[in-house]
């Protein structure tokens, strides 16, 4: 017997009470009936008329956009930016909401996660339950940061530079991102035309004049002749490798932290808020509290942020390895750590490397793992090294909270968690995390 075809609910509109915040950019709500409504563009006690996006009458729930707010919370702003809303940019979460809200309801979603997946409460990490905002950022009702120094516009057909609808590949055309920093925001990429291209990545560096464009071409379309509002260099992607290659100008940009450069090749990996780099060094390295002589690890190093500051106060009797899957990443933080012979950087995957190494004890460890988290595996793997302290970076607090579980089962307990907002008016928010081994017989 022919199963019934699954009704498509997309449109279906119903008027409900939003109820808390959720990870992901949304607050939930439930319909009379009893189904689930995940609901962008709303906020915590509010009443709205809700349109679902995506759904059917057989999921375990619904994604909607709020398209008429009927009882508005007393967060609620008008978005600054003109391309927010339902159906429009999918880059901003929370353009809605006052900024001292987002910062609360990230706050919210921190202390949900680390409950629901490690049951523990903010009181249990040392945690106050505040997300800080970084330096600067801490403007009036109305007022945007402008943070992002990377942005990646997605390119129609047309040719016209803009950002992607929420859950789309639809492209939103835009005259002006307001979360863009200054230095991008200056190239002036959404006043021309790119013609045959599917995406233009700007990076404006942070402590240099470095400015970098990188193309990805439409298959087989030929470059522009890249002509912007300031000097740049330009880089593209090969569409049968994916390979980024140099156009013109330096293959690298030049960021500064930790009072130190640091060279980034080829699009690579760097924090996009300008205060977020020395803000986690600071707060990493508050938390581990390095002595001379340590032996440290930086796992997920990158192009060797952690593994500098680390090297620079472990001094000439220390040892640091970095791990690092990218093979630009690691010539890069080879380069960047020339001056410190005693730090080593082994190219691949940590929960592969890391075993291979042969190290059986650490002092300290810093972890910056990727969105999905580091892993029971490679959580079991640095508990039997013993160390002091751990310091976990973590930019997803769902996935912060499973490894802490994995901490937790492994001998370690949170000393203490700090969040910062190096995301304003989007879902996304920075924690680290400071362990330490639970004290024999505690």
């Amino acid at each position: 017997m022919q199963a019934e075809p699954k009704k498509s609910l997309v449109g279906q509109e119903y008027e409900v009470e939003v109820g808390p915040v959720a990870h992901g950019g949304h607050c939930v709500a439930r319909t009379e009936d009893g189904r689930v409504l995940f609901v962008r563009h709303a906020l915590p006690g509010e009443r709205v008329l809700a349109r679902v996006t995506d759904g059917d009458d057989d999921s375990r729930f619904l994604r909607a956009d709020a398209v008429e707010v009927r009882d508005p919370s007393k967060d609620r702003v008008t978005a600054p930016c003109p391309f927010s809303g339902p159906g429009r940019c999918g880059g901003c979460d929370w353009q809605h909401a006052k900024p001292g809200a987002q910062r609360r309801l990230k706050g919210e979603v921190i202390a949900e996660q680390l409950q629901r997946l490690a049951g523990l409460r903010p009181e249990d990490v040392g945690w106050d339950g505040t997300v800080m905002p970084a330096e600067g950022d801490k403007l009036p009702v109305g007022e945007v940061p402008a943070w992002r120094t990377r942005v990646q516009y997605a390119v129609d057909e047309e040719g016209r530079a803009g950002l992607r609808r929420h859950r789309s590949h639809d492209v939103e055309p835009i005259d002006h991102c307001m979360i863009a920093a200054e230095g991008v925001t200056e190239l002036g990429i959404e006043a021309r035309s790119w013609p045959g291209m599917a995406s233009v990545e700007a990076i404006a560096a942070t402590g240099s004049q470095d400015r970098q464009v990188i193309l990805t071409p439409r298959p087989g379309a030929r470059l522009p002749l890249v002509e912007l509002d300031r000097p740049v260099s330009v880089l593209r992607v090969d569409e049968h490798d994916g390979g980024v290659h140099r156009v013109h100008g330096r293959p690298f940009v030049r960021e500064r932290a930790d009072e130190r450069t640091h060279r980034v090749g080829n699009g690579g990996f760097w924090q996009v808020h300008p205060k977020a780099a020395d803000t986690l060094v600071k707060a990493v390295m508050q938390g581990l509290l390095p002595r001379k002589g340590d032996t440290a690890l930086d796992l997920y190093c990158g192009v060797g942020l952690f593994a500098g500051a680390l090297a620079d106060r472990v001094g000439e009797r220390g040892a640091v390895l970095g791990i690092e899957s990218g093979k630009r990443a690691v010539e890069d933080a080879r380069h960047n750590l020339r001056d410190f012979p005693r730090v080593r950087v082994e190219q691949g995957k940590v929960e592969q490397v890391l075993p291979r190494t042969g190290i059986t004890e650490a002092d300290l460890v810093v972890l910056d793992p990727p969105r999905a988290g580091a892993g029971r595996r490679t959580v079991e793997h640095l508990a039997a090294l013993g160390a002091r302290r751990i310091a976990y970076v973590a930019c997803d607090p769902a996935a912060l909270a499973r490894d802490l579980a994995s901490f937790a089962e492994a001998g370690y307990r949170v000393r203490t968690l700090r969040a910062f907002d190096l995301f304003p008016m989007t879902h996304h928010v920075e924690c680290v995390a400071i362990l330490e081994p639970v004290a024999k017989g505690s």
